[in-house]
């Protein structure tokens, strides 16, 4: 991997102006968070936790929490990657980075090649202490430096990011350290032919023939509740299921092609697809699609379908966070899985 987008910002007598610029820079609208990783935690997963609570997550609570899938740290990651490519942040800060193991420092690292962002460490101790992971990224002193580093604006796309379709795998594929190898970025991945006897028109080809039908109007305290979940296909899958009123059953047959490539439509398909219908994806739903397809793209050997592992394996914690949420906005969970 390359490190050309990494820098440590060297810090060793821990001067208060440090940390305190690092929190400053926090802006996510602008494509930039900062990243607070959690003390002396144990968990695997944590960093990948403290970066998806820094995109605006929240993990359910609880040992029978839905959200007990993401405490394997490979779905975390993947994740992580998702909302980072999804809500188009540019730019992580990381203070204490001294603090983490080499593992977590290897995470960050690969974190930050699939999603093309920049990293920026702030290291609270001398720089002979460095690990060898780190002995080619630059390092900066200047407190001015750093200060003009975390805050001009971000560089370009800022949230919500909406890539281009995928037109093709190119160059090696990274891998996050211990964890199951990922296609290369979201712009870059292989695209997907339909199955034999699913040939039905895509979103884009079906907008060319007729409108989108308009979305439901969703209350707003659902909407927020839909932007704070942790898991990528929950949250798109739970949206789409708001905005339409449908039964996510009809999920079940959606493709990368079914989602605009501007993320502004989404086609449902009915069996015999007979009565396929096109929807208007709300702005407040497009970065929980664009996370979910994004999921898709990431995710090794993935299925045709976007949300078909999550209708199948997940299905328990779809429906658990179904019903954690305002039910009058919502389908019935009992109904999730109807064609």
């Amino acid at each position: 991997m390359a490190y050309g987008e990494v820098m440590i910002v060297v810090d060793e007598q821990d001067d208060l102006f440090y940390t305190r610029a690092a929190l400053q820079a926090h802006r996510p609208g602008e494509g930039r968070i900062t990243v607070q990783p959690t003390p002396a935690s144990g968990s695997p997963a944590a960093l990948a936790h403290d970066m998806l609570y820094a995109l605006g997550k929240r993990l359910a609570p609880g040992p029978n929490s839905p959200d007990v899938r993401l405490d394997s740290v490979n779905a975390a990651w993947l994740a992580a990657a998702d909302w980072g490519v999804a809500t188009g942040v540019r730019h992580v800060v990381v203070p204490r980075a001294h603090l983490l193991t080499i593992r977590r420092i290897n995470q960050l690292l690969a974190w930050r090649s699939l999603t093309g962002a920049q990293l920026t460490l702030l290291w609270h101790k001398a720089p002979r202490e460095l690990p060898a992971v780190l002995d080619r990224v630059r390092c900066v002193r200047d407190p001015g430096q750093f200060a003009s580093v975390v805050t001009e604006p971000g560089p370009t796309p800022v949230r919500p990011c909406f890539p281009s379709a995928p037109t093709g795998a190119t160059g090696p594929t990274p891998t996050m350290p211990g964890l199951s190898p990922v296609r290369p970025g979201y712009a870059q991945s292989v695209s997907r032919v339909p199955r034999p006897g699913h040939m039905c028109a895509g979103a884009a080809a079906t907008a060319q023939l007729a409108p989108a039908t308009p979305a439901n109007a969703v209350a707003p305290e659902v909407t927020a509740a839909l932007a704070v979940l942790a898991h990528p296909l929950i949250a798109g899958a739970l949206s789409v299921a708001a905005f339409t009123g449908g039964s996510l059953g009809s999920l079940r047959w959606t493709r990368d092609l079914d989602i605009t490539g501007d993320i502004c439509a989404i086609k449902t398909h009915e069996p015999g697809h007979r009565r396929c219908r096109l929807s208007a994806i709300p702005v407040w739903a497009r970065p929980l699609l664009a996370a979910a397809r994004a999921f898709h793209r990431l995710t090794p050997q993935a299925p045709e379908n976007v949300f078909g592992p999550l209708l199948l394996a997940e299905a328990r914690h779809l429906r658990a966070h179904a019903e954690r949420l305002p039910q009058d906005a919502m389908p019935s969970p009992s109904s999730f899985l109807a064609p």
